[in-house]
C-alpha cells in the first residue's frame, strides 16, 4: 500500500524546549574547513601528540586481566571509589570522596547542574563571552541568561554585583577561559568570593584547562575559598584524552545526593571500564610526569602563534592577548571587519578559525575570533597565520 502525503507527515509533537535548541554554531562553521589542505585553528581539540597511548593501552590490559567481570559490569552511579579518591588528592582543599561525582566529561556535569538549578524563566549569569557548550546545556531549561561584562582579567565585578539579585548561579571559567584565554587574578578571585557570598549567589566553576599552565600555575580555585558556595567541574580530557569522556563534579554536601539522583536518571553511571582504566593510569603520579610535557608543547605553539600574529597582523589594526595557559588566543579584528564574513574568505585562502559571536549570550562582538594553537605544528601556524593576514589585507584593501 502506498502512503499519501498526509500519512507521511510526521506524527511527532516536539517539546517546547526544542525551539531553543540549535546545532553548535562552531561545529556548523567548521564544516567550511573540511576541505583537504585547510589549516584549522578552529577546533577546541587537544593535540593527539599529548595522548599517552602506551600507558592507556597498558592500563586497559591490566584492568581486563585483573578484574574483567567488574570492569564490564554495571557499577555505582557515584563512580569508581579509587578514582574519586584520586580526584580528591588532586584538589587543593579538603574534599570527601562522597562529594565527587564521576561524569561523562565536564559537559555532562553542566547538564546535571542545569537540571538541578534551572526552572523556566530562572535568571542565571554568565561571563561575556563564555563557553558555547554551557549556553547549549542551559538553553533547554528555558532560563533567562544574563551576560556579565568583563575586563582585562575576567569578570567586571561591579557589573556582577548589579546583576546578581535573583540569579540562581554565576557560571565562570577562571583559568585560561574558553574562548578568551583570560585568567582571573588572585585579588579578583578573593573579591569575587566575598561579593557572591554576600549576595547569596552560588558559583559554577568550570576548570578544564587549569593544569595546562605555561610558566606559573594559576591561583587556587574559587571552590577552595568557599566550598559550600561553589560547584566545581574538572576533566581528564585535556590531560589524558577527550575520547574517554571522563570528568568530575565536586559539590557541597547539601546538593550531592540530588546530583546523584539526576545522574542515575541520565545514564545510570559513567563507563566503569573507562573509570578503572583512568584510575590505573594516574595511580602512581603519572600526571605529575605527563602534564609538564603537554605544557611545554602548548607553550611552544602559543609562542609561535604570537610571533606569527605580530609579524602578519601587527600593522593591520588587530589586537590579541597572551594567554598564560590553555589552548586559545582571542583576537579582535580592525574596526569594520566582521569575523563571520571573513571566515569563508579565509577558508578560500587555506585557513580556518572560529568567529567570536557564538560565545556571547547577548550583544556579540562581530570583530572577535578565537584561535586554537594546540593542534597545528609550528610550520602550520606560520603558514596559517600568513594566510589569515593575507585575507585580512584583501578585505581591508576593499
Amino acid at each position: 500500500m502506498k502512503l499519501n502525503d498526509s500519512q507521511l507527515a510526521t506524527p511527532w509533537t516536539l517539546a517546547r524546549r526544542m525551539d531553543r535548541m540549535n546545532f553548535s554554531a562552531i561545529r556548523e562553521l567548521l564544516k567550511l574547513s573540511d576541505r583537504p589542505g585547510i589549516i584549522s585553528f578552529a577546533g577546541g581539540l587537544p593535540s593527539p601528540k599529548a595522548f599517552p597511548v602506551e600507558e592507556i593501552a597498558a592500563a586497559c590490559a591490566k584492568v581486563l586481566r585483573d578484574d574483567a567481570s567488574s570492569a564490564l559490569q554495571y557499577a555505582s552511579t557515584e563512580g569508581f571509589l579509587p578514582l574519586r579518591e584520586a580526584v580528591t588528592r588532586m584538589l587543593p582543599w579538603p574534599v570527601d570522596p562522597a562529594q565527587v561525582l564521576i561524569t561523562n566529561g565536564s559537559q555532562q556535569a553542566l547538564d546535571l547542574v542545569a537540571k538541578m538549578l534551572i526552572d523556566p524563566g530562572s535568571k542565571l549569569l554568565v561571563e561575556m563571552p563564555t563557553y558555547l557548550g554551557a549556553l547549549q546545556s542551559f538553553a533547554p531549561l528555558e532560563p533567562e541568561v544574563v551576560a556579565v561584562g568583563n575586563d582585562a582579567d575576567g569578570v567586571d565585578l561591579d557589573d556582577l554585583s548589579r546583576k546578581a539579585p535573583g540569579a540562581r548561579f554565576f557560571y565562570v571559567l577562571p583559568n585560561f577561559q574558553n574562548p578568551t584565554g583570560k585568567t582571573m587574578g588572585e585579588a579578583k578571585r578573593t573579591e569575587l568570593i566575598a561579593r557572591t557570598a554576600e549576595a547569596g549567589l552560588p558559583l559554577l566553576e568550570d576548570n578544564p584547562y587549569g593544569d595546562v599552565w605555561f610558566d606559573t600555575p594559576p591561583p587556587p580555585p574559587l571552590a577552595a575559598r568557599n566550598p559550600d558556595n561553589v560547584l566545581y567541574m574538572g576533566s581528564f580530557s585535556k590531560v589524558l584524552s577527550p575520547g574517554i569522556r571522563m570528568g568530575f563534579l565536586v559539590s557541597p554536601p547539601a546538593v550531592s545526593a540530588k546530583l546523584v539522583q539526576l545522574k542515575q536518571a541520565s545514564d545510570v553511571h559513567s563507563p566503569i571500564f573507562n573509570q578503572r582504566m583512568v584510575a590505573e593510569v594516574i595511580k602512581d603520579g603519572f600526571l605529575d610526569r605527563h602534564v609538564p610535557k603537554i605544557r611545554a608543547l602548548y607553550k611552544a605553539q602559543r609562542d609561535a602563534m604570537l610571533a606569527a600574529l605580530e609579524r602578519e597582523l601587527g600593522g593591520l589594526g588587530a589586537s590579541w592577548n597572551k594567554p598564560d595557559g590553555g589552548m586559545f588566543l582571542w583576537v579582535r579584528l580592525p574596526e569594520g571587519v566582521d569575523a563571520s564574513a571573513l571566515l569563508p574568505k579565509a577558508v578560500d585562502n587555506g585557513v580556518a578559525f572560529v568567529p567570536g559571536a557564538p560565545f556571547y549570550a547577548s550583544d556579540p562582538d562581530p570583530r572577535a575570533m578565537r584561535l586554537s594553537f594546540v593542534t597545528a605544528s609550528v610550520a602550520q601556524i606560520d603558514t596559517g597565520i600568513a594566510a589569515l593576514g593575507a585575507t585580512l589585507r584583501q578585505v581591508l584593501a576593499r
